[in-house]
């Protein structure tokens, strides 16, 4: 049998070896297919895939799509082969089903690919092992051009490949094939010692295709396996290297793809920086700069920045005088970028962030037909998806739900189901303000790693409902902590689960009545609380769960005042934040006005106990102050006391961080009640100067929270002088300085100048 062979005219199958996702070698497979008009095409992927290569036909598929198997028992087990508009593959595969010619998958089947232990399509072992080091094969041969790194070698690729025009049969395949071939003699396997294994079952599936084809097959597969196709071993060698593979069942399909996950930072072993730019040059007929500079003009006046044409013939200009002066056929991704910057975005790399963002990597997002392979849930959640008018798009999106419709209530259910389960196509956002519960907002964008999301959910059942009642279900009966399952019913309600709410509401009243810690009542409150709400809005029973809610209130109420006593700074933090959620809790509990009355005698044992930690009761005697349960001058001798000259320093600080701090509107109180200010300007003018270091950082977080508008009013307020108001009481000049300098004030930095500058004191 013939030798396969690179060339037209020297017999044997003709080996294409190619780059993944390289327009230029698209364009050159192509070419040479034209030219060969072989009766058989070999492409590199997995050997299962020869059942959906009719698909690719399909008006409904379009670039970029990927092949997806997973492991039937382990749909977490999972791999994915994609290809884009300008991958030579898929360029293989529709020219062979445009003009009628077989089309074969020889690479590895992915029954055990996805056995063994690292299942990643494009090759993961050990970084040394067998004949040497690991290496990147375009990467060595730029090396051997004179490229001194990664940004020099991808340079060079575009230059010798990617940026080629003619598109001839002519293209350097067999040049590349030779440099392989002596990679190959200096590396072995490079550090890929799958790749043996792999070169074997291509090898066999040559040989069947020349017994069926004879020599009129084409082989398209990474320029890498060139060699190997064309070494001379026998089939009992070959198939003695496939004995004893490990084996899983699996099943595979077609799924959409993004240029974003093409790219080589989001993780993809075999992705390519610009995938954007390269559809770009493999779509584009003619004068490629051109036509991607009106593009980028055509995005940078969508957002409003003001580019004409005359920038537009002035950045082509400039993108090829640099290719010129950098010595490159023609105007790469490096030259059309500084030509863009300096240009078109006055350079400025705020724009250019965007044009990188949306054109050089771009949010394409590939269709694959609807009767594609899919696991029943799949095919539920498209039905749904149709129904209701939810498209998948690769770009993120805001979607603003009003429950009160039909249809966005609807909406809002198939997510909240989706999360459950795991599938997050949607998270919730924060969305207008003032809009209650009957507003929802999502921020949506879809992955293609949710289709392996949803083929591990497909286990609980054939529907998105189904399936999440399911799992709602299991995760009750499993959930240990408190706060999970008060949880675990919010999700219920918000997902509309009523089917699953009795099992989790056994498992919630068994949980609450076990748990004795006050701190897990209180973390769980909350979730109820608004669960109670959203059961409201959305018309859904929630008598039992009032009823449990009500419980953990009185519980709470009986039980925090001796679990606050004695806590350390660490513990009365997370506890102040506890007491705040509860807080608002027990307002949103419906028929509570008797458990606010005891919420409110709670409250004022905690502020006036000297045993609870200072934060605990300064945070205590602010929401009696909000809710008006004490007068000002109450709240002020609370304040007082605990501010008092026996009061141990880091103490009375932390009783006015809980008073005070964080995003309580503390600023305001003491921006309106200037009594209260005085009060914290006078203890803190009294603090020793032994104890100041101990209770600034305290006293810095409780303040540096505030508006900057708020420090500057304060600050005036305290130059003003404590029990003043209004500007009749200020003296004149600017606010906040007085009419003349304090020059002994002043003096008193003048040390520390001088150690900062090197210079001595002048007598």
């Amino acid at each position: 049998m013939t030798p396969p062979t690179t060339a037209r005219g020297g017999g044997g199958p003709l080996l294409l070896g190619v780059r993944h996702h390289g327009p230029g070698s698209a364009r050159g497979v192509r070419a040479a297919l034209e030219a060969e008009q072989p009766a058989a095409v070999l492409v590199e992927g997995p050997a299962e895939a020869d059942a959906l290569v009719a698909l690719a036909g399909d008006p409904g598929m379009r670039p970029p799509v990927a092949l997806l198997a997973h492991a039937v028992d382990d749909p977490g087990r999972a791999a994915f082969w994609p290809m884009a508009a300008f991958s030579p593959e898929w360029v293989a595969i529709r020219w062979a089903l445009d003009r009628g010619a077989a089309v074969r998958f020889i690479d590895l089947p992915a029954a055990h690919t996805l056995a063994a232990s690292d299942p990643t399509w494009d090759d993961s072992e050990d970084e040394v092992s067998g004949s040497g080091r690991r290496i990147d094969p375009v990467a060595e041969l730029a090396g051997a051009a004179g490229a001194t790194g990664p940004e020099d070698a991808e340079r060079w690729w575009e230059d010798v490949v990617e940026l080629r025009g003619d598109g001839g049969p002519t293209a350097p395949f067999e040049a590349l094939a030779e440099a392989m071939g002596a990679l190959r003699e200096a590396y072995g396997h490079g550090g890929h010692p799958r790749d043996l294994v792999r070169e074997a079952h291509m090898r066999i599936q040559l040989r069947a295709a020349r017994k069926e084809f004879g020599d009129a097959v084409a082989v398209v597969c990474g320029a890498w396996h060139v060699p190997a196709l064309t070494r001379r071993t026998t089939v009992a060698a070959d198939r003695a290297l496939l004995k004893g593979l490990p084996k899983v069942k699996t099943e595979m399909t077609w799924v959409p793809w993004t240029h974003r996950r093409l790219a080589r930072r989001s993780g993809y072993g075999a992705g390519i920086d610009s995938p954007g730019w390269y559809a770009h040059l493999f779509a584009a007929p003619d004068r490629p700069v051109e036509r991607w500079m009106t593009k980028v003009a055509g995005l940078l006046r969508a957002e409003d920045h003001p580019v004409s044409s005359a920038h537009v013939i002035e950045a082509v200009r400039l993108a090829e005088t640099l290719a010129a002066l950098r010595g490159r056929p023609l105007p790469g991704l490096d030259e059309t970028t500084d030509a863009v910057r300096a240009v078109l975005c006055e350079g400025s790399d705020v724009p250019l962030g965007l044009v990188r963002d949306r054109l050089v990597v771009g949010d394409v997002l590939g269709e694959v037909p609807a009767d594609a392979p899919a696991v029943p849930l799949q095919r539920d959640l498209a039905r749904r998806r149709r129904t209701l008018r939810l498209k998948p798009e690769a770009t993120e999106r805001d979607l603003e739900l009003d429950l009160r419709k039909e249809m966005d209530g609807d909406r809002s259910r198939l997510l909240h189901r989706l999360r459950l389960l795991g599938v997050h196509w949607g998270e919730p956002a924060t969305g207008r303000a003032g809009t209650g519960t009957f507003r929802e907002t999502w921020r949506l964008r879809w992955e293609p790693e949710q289709h392996v999301q949803v083929a591990e959910a497909g286990v609980w059942g054939t529907t998105v409902e189904a399936a999440a009642t399911a799992r709602a279900r299991s995760r009750a009966a499993s959930a240990t902590a408190l706060g999970d399952i008060t949880a675990l019913a919010e999700q219920c309600l918000l997902a509309g689960l009523a089917d699953a709410l009795p099992a989790v509401m056994r498992a919630l009243a068994d949980r609450a009545a076990l748990d004795t810690d006050v701190a897990h009542l209180a973390q769980a409150l909350p979730a109820l609380a608004r669960s109670l709400r959203y059961g409201d809005v959305r018309g859904t029973g929630t008598e039992a769960l009032a009823e449990v809610a009500a419980g953990l209130a009185e519980r709470i109420c009986v039980g925090l005042p001796p679990a606050c006593a004695g806590l350390d700074t660490d513990a009365a933090t997370a506890m102040r934040e506890r007491i705040d959620e509860v807080h608002h809790a027990v307002g949103l509990l419906p028929g509570a006005d008797g458990l606010t009355e005891r919420w409110a005698g709670v409250l004022h044992r905690l502020a006036d106990r000297d045993r609870i930690p200072g934060i605990l009761r300064g945070r205590a005697a602010r929401l009696l102050l909000d809710e008006g349960r004490i007068a000002d001058g109450e709240a002020a001798l609370l304040m007082s006391r605990a501010l008092s000259p026996g009061a141990p320093p880091p103490d009375a600080a932390a009783w006015i961080d809980g008073f005070v701090g964080g995003a309580s509107g503390g600023g305001l109180l003491l921006v309106h009640d200037e009594r209260l200010l005085g009060l914290v300007d006078a203890w803190l003018t009294s603090v020793p100067a032994e104890a100041f270091t101990g209770v600034l950082p305290l006293l810095r977080r409780t303040f540096s929270a505030y508006e900057p508008g708020v420090r500057r009013t304060l600050g005036e307020l305290v130059a003003r002088g404590p029990g003043t108001r209004g500007p009749r009481h200020a003296a004149a000049g600017v606010p906040g300085f007085a009419a003349t300098p304090d020059r002994e004030r002043a003096d008193a930095v003048l040390p520390l100048l001088h150690l900062v500058l090197g210079t001595e004191v002048m007598a």
